[in-house]
């Protein structure tokens, strides 16, 4: 099995695909897990991001998209399931609230119908608090409750890079949990995309419409990513308590496969980075999938 890569276990490019195979979990984690929410959250999900959820413009972000939210989802039920494996305890209606803010956590960067300025980039600095502000008005339409949508506010703002988890109320520990769970499956979701070098020259546009400086050009971001892995590193094992290691107990269990997939993805992509970086007078772009380079070379 060592030859086996991530995005070789199921077909990611499928939402739908993704879906079955977070069933195939829920049922291995619970027999009689009653699955219809999370297929309504899903259905939201794909209706929100591709223009026909009502008040909605489609998504119009290619780094925060449509695949990338599916594959946080993909994510957290897998840790979920790992952690279950490890002892954990949940109930079926929390692993549920888990996996709807999974499909949310990125839902600020969707214009409102009536936004027709720019696109959801600019929302960047402030998009966390537009997915919670999602959640909070149209939760009721998946079956959450006040209580319910109180939290899964807590475990969004997980996912904020610039909150203190320690400062964020949780109503239980299990709802921490659930919390630093989705805050790790975000971050492994997106680092080990098979295109993840290629979308930071997307992200870059996106820092950029949002007035985030932070970088001198896509070049410049593809650089100081080297320090980023360094601190994503650091923020899985100390702020997020090492959620990320319940991948290893579910990939054992599901696939047989005694590796996390996920951060061999992760560090095959490191080291590629740090390798082009390397060749001297060379742009590194020039190393990175063409068609995807050539696009943003097309819009921007």
């Amino acid at each position: 099995m060592n030859d086996i890569q991530l995005y070789n276990i199921i077909p990611m490019d499928s939402p739908r695909a993704v879906l079955d195979e977070v069933i195939v979990i829920l049922d291995l984690i619970s027999p009689d897990f009653d699955t219809a929410p999370v297929t309504s959250a899903f259905n939201m999900t794909v209706s929100l991001y591709q223009g026909r959820y009502p008040g909605y413009r489609s998504c119009n972000t290619e780094y925060h998209d449509l695949h990338h939210t599916i594959e946080t989802f993909l994510a957290t039920a897998r840790l979920i399931h790992g952690a279950v494996l490890d002892g954990k305890i949940f109930t079926d209606r929390r692993i549920t609230l888990g996996l709807i803010t999974a499909f949310l956590h990125d839902a600020g960067y969707i214009q409102e119908e009536s936004d027709k300025d720019g696109t959801g980039a600019k929302y960047t600095a402030n998009h966390v608090q537009r997915s919670i502000d999602f959640l909070e008005c149209h939760g009721s339409e998946l079956g959450l409750s006040h209580d319910e949508t109180t939290e899964g506010r807590a475990i969004i703002l997980c996912t904020d890079l610039a909150v203190d988890i320690s400062t964020i109320v949780f109503k239980s520990a299990e709802v921490e949990l659930l919390g630093k769970i989705l805050g790790s499956a975000d971050l492994l979701a997106q680092m080990a995309d098979r295109t993840y070098l290629e979308k930071l020259l997307f992200l870059y546009h996106e820092f950029k419409e949002a007035g985030i400086r932070n970088y001198l050009d896509e070049v410049d971001l593809l650089r100081k990513t080297l320090a980023f892995y360094d601190f994503v590193s650091q923020r899985l094992k100390t702020t997020l308590d090492e959620t990320d290691l319940f991948m290893g107990p579910h990939f054992t269990s599901r696939w047989g496969i005694h590796e996390d997939l996920y951060h061999v993805a992760i560090a095959k992509q490191r080291d590629f980075l740090k390798k082009i970086l390397e060749i001297k007078d060379s742009d590194p772009r020039d190393h990175l999938k063409r068609s995807v380079v050539n696009k943003i070379r097309r819009e921007y």
